[in-house]
């Protein structure tokens, strides 16, 4: 006689934690810095900066996202509005640093750029 397949107490714990893990969050893709107008000004260098952190147990399991997805956003609006009149950035670089703190992990993305301002034809 053949005995019923059941899972055991790890398969049935293990199974839907994995499927926790693997459905991580995401964000929707942004253009960053889009094209120029055909005719602009140019203003000067700008920069900005934001930061999101991945907190909550320890190095392998951070995963509670805290303003971690709009960071890159973020900072290019800080970028835009460190130089008064800007419209758009050019010449775009953008630099990712991290660092552990006591429970997870922080996250800052810098934007540098040319700052421009779109001019009317």
């Amino acid at each position: 006689m053949h005995q019923p397949v059941t899972l055991s107490r790890f398969s049935q714990w293990a199974i839907p934690s994995l499927l926790l893990i693997l459905t991580a969050c995401s964000s929707d893709p942004i253009n960053i810095a889009p094209l120029p107008p055909v005719k602009y000004q140019t203003l000067g260098k700008a920069e900005g900066r934001a930061c999101g952190s991945l907190g909550l147990l320890a190095t392998a399991y951070n995963f509670v996202p805290m303003g971690i997805n709009g960071r890159v956003e973020r900072a290019y609006q800080e970028a835009l509005s460190s130089v008064p009149g800007t419209t758009s950035l050019i010449n775009v670089e953008i630099q990712d640093e991290w660092f552990w703190w006591v429970v997870g992990t922080m996250r800052c993305t810098t934007i540098k750029g040319d700052a421009i301002k779109g001019s009317q034809s």
